[in-house]
């Protein structure tokens, strides 16, 4: 006969992995994004496998039993969620406006018991500190709070100045807690030796360096253990950039200092070409 904490032990060990598999399989966005009906869902599953663990006139198959029926019932409904746009509707709510033109709609939180104080600590947590900051907001059915705010209160971007900036890669970690990664380096086309190298350059050990990631354009940024040691920022592309200036502007002035007429235009057709190349390559070296 199994001594009653072993079959514990055991029966709370299985829970243990069960759950593990079904968060897998199941729960495939954080928890701020579940519903109530999925917090539920959790719930139960949860309790299942407690009962399950210390209930040990329960034979084993029960619980199983249980946890069977559930997770049939919670693949149907995870399916059935994405396929039917009226179940999803049903299940998650739809989203209720709090704010529309700027103004609050007291009836609609009024319906969603929402309070004044939830409101403005929902904006705060979306860096709005003012509500007349904000156009439009809608109450999702998790609880979430997304806003618009005012045109003139968002954030000026390169395409409201109508300016082009470089595209943007993800960059590789090519050290992690003070170890080389050697496959990131080869997606770049980098080496051990060229890691090396740009370390040296900064006056950095490689047993110091916690974190090392390259961005696209080939610049190494590092993540010291040692936080009191400032590290040297990149400055390959801004020195091309004030250097492609210089010349141009070099250029302009001996166009202007010559008496030669060849040799003004040869100037000035190369201070232009030289502009070119500045514009070409600015959303690069103005980064």
């Amino acid at each position: 006969m199994m001594e009653q904490w072993v079959e514990v032990a055991l029966r709370s060990l299985a829970g243990f992995v069960i759950l593990l598999v079904i968060s897998r399989v199941f729960v495939r966005k954080p928890i701020g994004e579940s519903s109530p009906f999925e917090f539920s869902l959790v719930g139960i599953v949860a309790i299942i496998i407690a009962l399950g663990s210390f209930q040990l006139a329960l034979p084993v198959r029960i619980p199983l039993t249980a946890l069977a029926v559930w997770g049939i019932l919670i693949l149907g409904a995870s399916l059935l969620n994405v396929k039917s746009a009226a179940f999803r509707s049903f299940v998650t709510g739809d989203g209720i406006p709090i704010i529309k033109d700027g103004k609050i709609l007291e009836d609609n939180m009024k319906k969603q018991r929402l309070t004044t104080d939830e409101l403005l600590k929902k904006l705060r947590s979306k860096d709005v500190f003012q509500y007349a900051d904000v156009e439009f907001a809608v109450l999702e059915g998790n609880g979430e709070l997304n806003i618009l705010t005012k045109k003139e209160q968002q954030p000026i971007t390169p395409k409201v100045l109508n300016k082009t900036v470089a595209p943007i890669k993800e960059p590789e970690t090519v050290v992690m807690d003070g170890k080389i990664l050697d496959e990131p380096l080869a997606t770049r086309g980098l080496s051990r030796d060229w890691l090396h190298t740009e370390l040296a350059k900064m006056n950095a050990n490689l047993n110091n360096v916690f974190l090392a990631q390259v961005d696209e354009y080939g610049q190494l940024s590092i993540d010291l253990y040692d936080d009191i040691v400032q590290v040297p920022q990149p400055v390959e592309l801004p020195l091309l950039g004030a250097s492609i200036k210089k010349v141009q502007a070099d250029l302009a002035l001996y166009a202007l200092d010559t008496e030669n007429p060849e040799a003004k235009k040869m100037y000035k057709w190369c201070a232009k070409q030289m502009d070119e190349v500045d514009e070409l390559l600015s959303p690069y070296t103005s980064q």
